[in-house]
């Protein structure tokens, strides 16, 4: 069995390619990424000492080997932060507090900053605690709102008009889970409970990607939507983590072309151009 620190530690070694390192690709490479002897050899640890973490066997490095590995790896201080806390997380310690249900006044003022672009509040499990008015216009025709308490990952993973809604379904799940094993330290009973439903609910959809390699860049990307008024939709996701809000996250959709942007400004109601692609 991995750990959450093993499989970031695996996923950002899979996902680094020997020629951004340095090294030859050489003729005979059946492993994506790296190898662990390369990342060994980089960071200046043993490749048993390696072996060891991405299998969870070793579950305590101390900040130097932390640190050699995230450079080794070309980490960005978002990843760094993330492999930290999971590292932290095999400690024991958890978050026990449930879930916020509420919207500090100054993140409200700022998703009205917001309007007409997408954007929606989440809490660490996934929970829509506030979305703009575009926001809502482009997953009400899906039915994400039709729940009195929604949810994003349980809408994407068992709704199937979210299929619709996303033509890269199985990209927009993979990015959900990710979301939920990641916005919380390891541990926590709230996200066990939810992960507990959604095994009912989702079935193999999510037990399978729940148990998977993490994909370690889940806070930002392209994203495709369908929507049956603004048509094909290409939209560059960003995340923001939110500090001193108990795991919030506010996510904010931006037109990736002219022709996204032009669909949101007519979805949202205004002039032409007023968003501006990315």
């Amino acid at each position: 069995m991995t750990s959450e620190l093993g499989a970031l530690l695996r996923a950002h070694r899979e996902a680094l390619a020997p020629e951004d390192v340095g090294l030859p690709r050489g003729i005979r490479r059946r492993t994506p990424g790296l190898r662990r002897s390369e990342l060994a050899t980089l960071a200046g640890v043993s490749v048993e000492y390696l072996t060891r973490l991405e299998q969870g066997r070793d579950k305590h490095p101390s900040p130097e080997i932390l640190g050699a590995l995230a450079d080794a790896l070309r980490l960005p201080a978002q990843d760094r932060f993330l492999l930290l806390r999971a590292s932290k997380g095999t400690n024991g310690a958890c978050t026990t507090d449930p879930p916020a249900d509420s919207v500090r006044p100054p993140v409200r003022a700022l998703l009205d900053r917001l309007e007409p672009s997408p954007a929606v509040l989440l809490n660490r499990v996934g929970d829509v605690l506030a979305a703009t008015s575009t926001y809502r216009r482009l997953l009400e025709p899906f039915g994400l709102f039709d729940d009195g308490h929604p949810n994003l990952l349980r809408f994407v993973l068992t709704e199937p008009l979210a299929r619709e809604a996303f033509p890269d379904w199985a990209n927009e799940a993979d990015r959900q889970v990710a979301a939920l094993r990641m916005e919380s330290l390891p541990g926590d009973p709230h996200v066990a409970e939810l992960a507990e439903a959604m095994a009912v609910l989702a079935g193999a959809e999510f037990t399978d990607r729940y148990a998977a390699p993490l994909v370690p860049r889940y806070r930002t990307g392209t994203e495709r939507m369908r929507h049956p008024v603004a048509g094909d939709l290409r939209l560059d996701s960003e995340t923001l983590a939110l500090p001193d809000a108990d795991g919030q996250r506010l996510i904010v959709l931006l037109p990736a072309d002219e022709a996204t942007s032009d669909a949101l400004d007519g979805l949202a109601g205004r002039r032409p151009r007023a968003l501006r692609a990315v």
